[in-house]
């Protein structure tokens, strides 16, 4: 029996220590800056330490320092966002969590001291869950594929973190630059209803042509006021996304101007070359349904019966007629839960409604994957053609025409009011041009973390009416 006893504890102990693997946090991050190097360029990083927090300390006031970028933007969230190092601590969270539930319960030891007359005995007792052990290597197996899965939804997070801050920080800069055209605006607007209000006091202009100058000063006032809010919040959503306090927030300096558009856009062939077994929704909804298989096996034993073992050693000493003598007792006890009141039927069957949700969600991720990354190159293209076709086409022909139309001011054929009128409008092809930019870096962005596997959806807006367009003043 104490070969036993000695072999059983060695089994266990064997066991135990398979299941004790910590996680690697460290390696985890590596391979979601490997799975999302085109969003992170291998800077996320967990900051645990003092020099850690020093050193990203430091990395932010560089970068805040001179006009922030979009990149720039990201290096500045990686560093210095706490969402992010809130997520990074989560996942490390997860991960522990799902490691531990592979690991074998502590076995409980019992000391029971028992007297009865001239006798005195003395038990011990090492009690463990028999089914633990026999379904240990499955729980290890779930338990990798749960780390595993939380890897993933590291990458995803990640990239939608990203995204976020991508496109906080082209509504900044594009409201920036629309609030520096509706001031123009509004200048403009001002000096034509000023103008106005004198030729009306001198005779020569009545009411109504009076009015019409003043209503449309009191609209460009009032869109002013609405340009700047707008440049306030989206610099405001800005600084929630890069995690800055208010001295930071202070120090952020944004570029004047959206950047250019690409020379040329991405290529379809480039688009759709992603394999839906690499997006990272894809991988998600597979690590799902490997989890549900597994963990459907172990479920359908442990709903029908638990076993418990109990190893047994006492020793009973006689203090009475054979003083001295000592008397050792081994043996072991089995526990087992008998099914007689629930037989497991409602565990087993959310068991396997689990099991095909999840089999349905992958099917239908993989359908949807395709689908999602054509839409968003749809919006992608569409925005970039729309921004172009204001570059090459709209904005160049408002240039020209505010160029005649001064050519003919200086000849007198024109009066003030159709000059101002004419740069009202050529200020208003800009701003429109401006917000097809926005959508087109939005729609990039959304385009990148579709392609990846975390889809993004950007609404595509229609172009307001320029000048031209609108009616009369």
């Amino acid at each position: 029996m104490t070969t036993c006893f000695k072999s059983t504890a060695i089994t266990v102990a064997a066991l135990v220590l398979a299941g004790c693997a910590s996680v690697d946090f460290d390696e985890a991050v590596s391979s979601a800056n490997q799975a999302t190097d085109s969003f992170t360029s291998g800077k996320l990083a967990l900051n645990q330490t003092a020099e850690q927090r020093e050193a990203k300390a430091k990395l932010a006031s560089d970068l805040l320092s001179k006009p922030l970028s979009s990149d720039d933007a990201v290096l500045l969230a990686l560093a210095n966002s706490p969402a992010v190092q809130t997520l990074l601590a989560q996942s490390w969270a997860d991960m522990s969590a799902a490691n531990q539930a592979g690991r074998i319960a502590n076995p409980i030891f019992k000391f029971e001291r028992v007297t009865f007359k001239d006798e005195l005995e003395l038990g011990r007792i090492l009690s463990f869950g028999l089914l633990d052990l026999l379904t240990l290597p499955r729980r290890q197996a779930i338990a990798q594929s749960q780390i595993a899965h939380a890897k993933v939804q590291l990458s995803a997070s990640v990239v939608e973190q990203v995204t976020q801050v991508r496109q906080a920080w082209v509504r900044a800069v594009a409201a920036s630059q629309v609030l520096q055209y509706a001031q123009q605006i509004n200048t403009t607007a001002e000096a034509s209803a000023e103008l106005a209000k004198r030729m009306q006091q001198v005779g020569n202009f009545n009411k109504l042509q009076r009015a019409r100058q003043q209503v449309f000063y009191a609209d460009s006032t009032a869109r002013l006021a609405s340009a700047q809010h707008a440049a306030l919040a989206s610099r405001e959503e800005l600084v929630r996304q890069l995690g800055l306090t208010d001295a930071q927030a202070g120090q952020m300096q944004l570029p004047d101007r959206l950047p250019d558009l690409p020379k040329d856009p991405r290529a379809p062939a480039l688009v759709s070359s992603t394999a839906a077994g690499q997006r990272l929704d894809v991988q998600l909804a597979r690590s799902q349904l490997d989890a549900a298989g597994q963990a459907q096996g172990l479920n359908l034993l442990t709903s029908l019966l638990d076993v418990e073992l109990d190893i047994i050693r006492s020793t009973t000493f006689d203090n009475g007629g054979g003083a001295g003598q000592a008397f050792a007792k081994r043996g072991y006890e089995l526990g087992i839960r008998l099914p007689i009141f629930d037989w497991g039927n409602a565990k087993r069957d959310a068991m396997n409604a689990r099991s095909l949700a999840a089999a349905n969600r992958y099917e239908g991720t993989v359908r949807s994957a395709t689908s999602q990354v054509r839409e968003s190159y749809s919006a992608y293209r569409t925005a970039y053609d729309v921004a172009r076709h204001y570059r090459d086409e709209v904005v160049p022909l408002r240039k020209t025409m505010a160029e005649e139309n001064l050519l003919r001011y200086n000849g007198m054929l024109i009066g003030v009011f159709e000059l101002l009128a004419d740069t009202r409008d050529q200020i208003s092809s800009v701003v429109t041009a401006i917000n097809a930019y926005q959508q087109f870096w939005l729609a990039d962005a959304a385009l990148s973390a579709s392609m990846t596997g975390k889809p993004t959806s950007v609404m595509m807006a229609a172009p307001a009416a320029s000048g031209a367009e609108k009616a009369g003043h």
